[in-house]
């Protein structure tokens, strides 16, 4: 089952007037494509998934990196494949298509770095009860790219972070902000 946990990625608390914590949901988003150029030789080992009060999130690790790991996160219609186009069905009402620059394998020797399947759900990754997610799958590594389908419930506000060592794409339980 995906454990619940923090990566620091920004506030998330908020004192309300009375003196009473309450948590202040972002907003502004939105939810077009997001993108960023760098490219790492290190490769992807790892994904995980958390719950938050405003925000479900994915986290792909990518021992090494730094903070230079490239991605392109969006919204597609259907989950195809790089290399062969073979269509992945993704649960959900929206599909996000996560690309990371980054191999799933040892450059050097072609060995798999992570336990992904092409087509199946991503190791370990149990988004069951999420409020956000639908689904995960692994849509394989081709030419220095790791290709990621995560089903969300409707098409929501996302945002995407670099932290050191991995991508982190978080997305909003509405559009308003409200929890």
């Amino acid at each position: 089952m995906g454990a619940t946990f923090a990566v620091a990625a920004g506030p998330a608390e908020a004192v309300a007037p009375t003196g009473t914590q309450k948590t202040a949901c972002p907003t502004g988003w939105g939810s077009r494509d997001k993108t960023d150029a760098d490219a790492t030789s290190a490769s992807v080992t790892n994904t995980r998934a958390g719950r938050h009060a405003c925000f479900d999130r994915l986290v792909i690790s990518v021992p090494g990196a730094g903070e230079n790991v490239g991605y392109r996160v969006g919204y597609v219609d259907r989950l195809h494949q790089d290399g062969s186009g073979r269509p992945i069905p993704v649960g959900g009402g929206a599909v996000l298509e996560i690309r990371v620059a980054a191999p799933a394998y040892a450059p050097e020797t072609g060995a798999p770095t992570y336990p992904g399947r092409v087509g199946r759900p991503l190791p370990g990754v149990d988004v069951t009860g999420y409020r956000t997610f639908r689904d995960t799958r692994f849509a394989g590594s081709f030419e220095g790219d790791t290709q990621f389908g995560l089903g969300v419930r409707a098409r929501l506000p996302f945002k995407v972070t670099q932290l050191t060592d991995r991508v982190v794409v978080d997305v909003a339980h509405n559009w308003t902000g409200a929890r």
